[in-house]
């Protein structure tokens, strides 16, 4: 069986390894790549389109309140994209702003989950989208590398 691999784009470093450390502890096989800006995502996400060697995510965990390129941007440029777009994507965030939820499920994210501040609670988030997403969930194959 081949990793599910996932794209983690957060640019809180405590938060990165919360979620790297909380996913890792399941007993799935993950290949997590993690870039820390809106910018180096897509950077990430065209470089892979390219290289066709390459797998794309089969998962994208994004935060929405980043440096360079916002998260919102990368959001709608992925669902905008007729390969990107079926890459499901869980909007990970601190915010709680009804404008926010309405727009990451505008453009189409599959899920839209605020970060609590407990870190229990955050392990428990992590460990539900390990549950559901990694386990239940039957993800699109990737068409480069199968």
């Amino acid at each position: 069986m081949k990793p599910i691999k996932l794209l983690l784009v957060e640019d809180n470093l405590a938060d990165t390894v919360l979620i790297q450390e909380s996913l890792l502890e399941s007993k799935l096989q993950l290949d997590i790549d993690v870039v820390t800006d809106g910018e180096k995502a897509t950077d990430y996400l065209y470089q892979k389109l390219e290289n066709k060697d390459e797998k794309l995510p089969d998962l994208i965990i994004l935060d929405l309140n980043m440096p360079r390129k916002d998260g919102r941007e990368v959001l709608k440029e992925i669902k905008g994209h007729q390969e990107l777009c079926l890459i499901p994507v869980l909007v990970m965030t601190t915010s709680e702003n009804e404008e926010d939820i309405k727009f990451a499920y505008r453009n189409h994210a599959n899920s839209y989950i605020s970060k609590p501040v407990d870190m229990n609670e955050f392990t428990k988030i992590i460990t539900s989208i390990n549950n559901f997403w990694l386990t239940v969930v039957k993800l699109p194959s990737s068409q480069q590398n199968q």
